[in-house]
């Protein structure tokens, strides 16, 4: 293994002011330090639920602030992008995920204070924008926001692009062929289900699709994607264009749980990989792993596990800093886990 993965570190000590908290999103500063969001309430689509911050400095946190609420208001999925001094906020808002949208706010200061929030884009009532993981910023500086969209039966993904910086929005969708879904058993297979907005089994198991991309850039223009599906595989979509056009998305062979995933590229080239390695539609969310890609992500070999435990270690949020990786992801849904993570050298 040439994988060495720091020492665990909770955002959150001592007695919390929420009974449930998820998916996480993490950005390094220039000093050094990192940011840390998640929502936090009841449980997930509570109208209790706000977005947190967190900022680690050499391993401490300092102590954490619900930022954005507003009375009433399920909200979900911040995702923290950087574009120098600016840090960009993203995150939904909407009573599920069929009627969220999208609402941004700015900082120049680290993430001590914020611009007063308004909607990605006025008008729009789909959920444009990130929807879990990072924006990527491509070789000719444009952003690509991985994105997607839930009805009450059907999944797709889609990049939202801007040549502004942020300030204006293009949705470019991904071909997908839906497919009739499986049926469940009437149980649900992941015992965390109480935690999710809705798991009745009538109504979630007839979901098909893909959502929540992770994004990266192998050459200038020749971009990529993965995908958590319904269908118990990881699957994957590219672009020769800058994400103008998409293939339909395929299906690979790393299998799925249909949860959460996230990437980084690093500089050599290198993709790691984090999620949970278990396949089957709403299936168990341990153990949660990091695998590793030299061929852009056409063969995969497993390089650690992050936690291997029975319980639900989910969402990852991965990015590349200066030296080393950081890791963030959902600990039971009582917790946020940070965990600074090294690679090796480029093999000979």
């Amino acid at each position: 293994m040439d994988i060495a993965i720091g020492e665990r570190r909770f955002l959150f000590d001592g007695a919390l002011p929420f009974a449930s908290c998820h998916a996480s999103s993490v950005v390094p500063l220039e000093d050094g330090s990192v940011l840390v969001a998640c929502f936090a309430g009841q449980r997930e689509g509570a109208g209790d639920t706000a977005i947190w911050m967190v900022r680690l400095s050499d391993g401490h946190a300092q102590p954490p602030r619900r930022l954005f609420a507003k009375d009433g208001a399920a909200h979900w999925n911040p995702v923290l992008h950087r574009d120098g001094r600016r840090i960009v906020l993203y995150y939904k808002v909407g009573d599920t995920v069929h009627d969220w949208i999208t609402w941004t706010a700015e900082s120049l200061d680290g993430g001590d204070t914020w611009s007063p929030s308004r909607p990605l884009v006025a008008g729009d009532p789909t959920p444009r924008g990130p929807v879990k993981n990072k924006v990527l910023v491509l070789a000719n500086g444009d952003w690509l926001a991985p994105a997607s969209v839930e009805d009450d039966r059907y999944w797709d993904a889609f990049v939202d692009l801007s040549c502004d910086g942020g300030r204006h929005w293009h949705r470019i969708d991904v071909p997908l062929q839906h497919q009739e879904p499986q049926t469940g058993s009437g149980a649900a297979p992941w015992t965390g289900a109480d935690a999710l907005w809705d798991f009745n089994p009538l109504r979630v198991f007839k979901w098909d699709g893909v959502i929540q991309p992770t994004l990266w850039e192998s050459a200038p223009g020749q971009v990529h994607m993965l995908l958590r599906s319904t269908r118990g595989r990881i699957w994957r979509a590219d672009s020769a264009n800058a994400g103008r056009d998409w293939t339909a998305a395929y299906a690979t062979a790393l299998p799925n749980n249909n949860s959460g995933i996230d990437l980084c590229r690093l500089a050599n080239g290198r993709l790691i990989l984090a999620c949970n390695p278990v396949s089957g539609n709403w299936s168990r969310r341990s153990p949660l792993s990091l695998t590793g890609s030299w061929d852009n992500g056409l063969s995969w070999s497993l390089l650690a596990d992050v936690e291997d435990e029975e319980g639900e270690f989910s969402y990852p949020a991965l990015v590349a800093g200066p030296g080393h990786m950081h890791l963030t992801y959902t600990w039971n849904r009582r917790n946020i886990v940070y965990r600074p993570i090294a690679a090796g050298p480029v093999p000979a």
